[in-house]
């Protein structure tokens, strides 16, 4: 039976359940963080969110995610491609191992990076010899940060390869269009907004990520630490009277930045909403 036939007070009763959790578990939190960031005055707060050390952290934090979502974006057309339009030996195994990011913990990866990248790691000899910093400092960052958020963007283009179909990129290989100019002029513009949602939740999680980008930055204020660690620091840190409502009001900065995903995330479903029933209008 539908939903929809169930008496009111039924309807009623989920939606109040729905609406209480959402306030609880959600909402008052999410105002708590500005309260307490704001609790000292508004010139605390400036402090804060303008101290250096959390100017940088806002610039890395960011600079990780856009290393993220460029590289991703084309791993990830790349990958969901050969996932949607080959069969091949191993194709199961791929699609595992792109999961594996969502099975294993976040500190499980940083201590991998550490095996792989540290002064008695695999690597890490090597690239120390060679001068290049590696683990606590920023390319580590990125590493951790690029394997945490990597299945988002595959995860989002397979189903919609899969359901466009390849019925336009075989008619272009027939009149004898090569590969570059299928890839730009029919499959991306047809699977865009799966595109954009897959790069959106990559941005949110780069954002937001702190397990495995705590193991492997080192903490070091103003050079290897994100916004989280950041906030983790100055939370913390106890020799500073306004140290607690500073970590409040960068953890609000942090708190916009995921809610402008959110936005962007909502916009895309709508405009996709919005396509599938102009084209469920036309057919």
């Amino acid at each position: 039976m539908s939903a929809r036939t169930e008496p009111r007070w039924v309807r009623n009763l989920l939606i109040t359940v729905a609406l209480g959790f959402v306030g609880l578990f959600l909402v008052v939190p999410l105002v708590a963080v500005f309260w307490e960031g704001f609790a000292a005055g508004v010139k605390v707060y400036w402090d804060a969110i303008s101290d250096p050390d959390a100017l940088h952290a806002i610039w890395l934090t960011i600079f990780a995610m856009l290393i993220s979502l460029g590289i991703n974006g084309v791993a990830g057309v790349a990958a969901a491609w050969a996932i949607a339009r080959f069969q091949f030996r191993g194709r199961s195994l791929l699609i595992t191992l792109i999961d594996v990011p969502f099975s294993i913990s976040p500190v499980v990866v940083g201590l991998l990076f550490v095996l792989l990248f540290g002064s008695s790691g695999w690597f890490g000899p090597w690239f120390k010899a060679q001068g290049i910093p590696v683990l606590y400092a920023v390319p580590a960052i990125v590493l951790a940060t690029l394997f945490i958020t990597f299945p988002f963007v595959v995860r989002e283009l397979v189903p919609v390869m899969q359901a466009v179909g390849s019925e336009e990129e075989e008619a272009a290989r027939v009149l004898g269009a090569r590969g570059w100019h299928i890839l730009w002029r029919i499959t991306l513009p047809n699977v865009k907004w799966g595109l954009l949602y897959g790069l959106i939740l990559c941005s949110a999680r780069a954002i937001g990520e702190f397990g495995a980008v705590s193991i492997v930055s080192g903490h070091i204020p103003g050079k290897t630490a994100t916004m989280p660690l950041h906030i983790e620091l100055l939370y913390n840190d106890q020799s500073g009277a306004y140290q607690y409502n500073a970590a409040f009001a960068c953890a609000s900065v942090l708190t916009l930045m995921a809610l402008v995903t959110l936005i962007a995330k909502a916009v895309v479903e709508w405009r996709v909403e919005r396509k599938q029933r102009g084209d469920g209008i036309h057919a």
